[in-house]
């Protein structure tokens, strides 16, 4: 009897916690960014914190599409970079701490994309080559200087040439040192991180919300409800 006792109890337990992990509360809180859609967004210049001098450029110049796609309306990197060194300002340091009102005037957008390239680049190591790339980014509403949304991602992609033999390792190794100088293997890794970061995974509390200009912007209030 006592031995039924405690298999009921344990049964009552292990369903318990089971059903504590079926359906997890979101840890995403939007309410800020709802109350306060941008129909656009100024992509600002993003600060490098890799040693590698390309992540600026090679990293801004992969935001625009996935950004736009979500539905809103982007200003051309082009147009900014080149609006911002006429008033000399030449890096992202300085370009993101100009305060959001300032901003706001100059160029009339609803919020900022502001973004840091925490590691970019390969590294290489005795038999293969890694390539890293990894960002911060957060949206902040340009009149208010509000925190709507913030995100992180990080991808890796390695070439292994272990089923090539030792000789065969070294070699493409050392091949892959060489393409590596000559193209930029963390430029097309890039693509991929903006992607995962900002385009909206609403079912995996990922990216940002879809824009105005989304035809699936009324699922923003579909996923809340959820």
């Amino acid at each position: 009897m006592k031995m039924l006792k405690r298999l009921f109890v344990y049964s009552a337990l292990v369903i318990l916690f089971t059903g504590c992990t079926v359906a997890p509360k979101s840890s995403r809180n939007l309410s800020a960014y709802t109350v306060n859609m941008p129909k656009s967004i100024l992509i600002m210049p993003p600060v490098n914190e890799s040693p590698d001098t390309r992540a600026t450029y090679s990293y801004w110049s992969t935001v625009t599409v996935p950004v736009a796609e979500a539905g809103y309306y982007v200003f051309p990197i082009s147009v900014v970079d080149t609006m911002f060194k006429e008033n000399g300002v030449f890096n992202g340091s300085d370009a993101q701490s100009i305060a959001p009102q300032k901003l706001q005037e100059i160029f009339g957008a609803d919020a900022a994309l502001y973004i840091k390239v925490k590691e970019y680049g390969s590294k290489y190591q005795v038999f293969q080559t890694v390539a890293t790339v990894a960002v911060e980014a957060k949206l902040v509403d340009l009149k208010t200087g509000e925190l709507l949304w913030e995100g992180t991602e990080k991808q890796q992609l390695a070439n292994n040439n272990s089923n090539a033999g030792l000789v065969g390792m070294l070699v493409g190794a050392l091949v892959d040192q060489i393409s590596n100088h000559l193209s930029d293997k963390a430029y097309v890794l890039s693509d991929t991180v903006s992607h995962l970061l900002y385009s909206p995974q609403l079912n995996q509390q990922k990216g940002l919300l879809y824009g105005p200009r989304s035809p699936n912007f009324s699922q923003n209030s579909l996923s809340a409800q959820k």
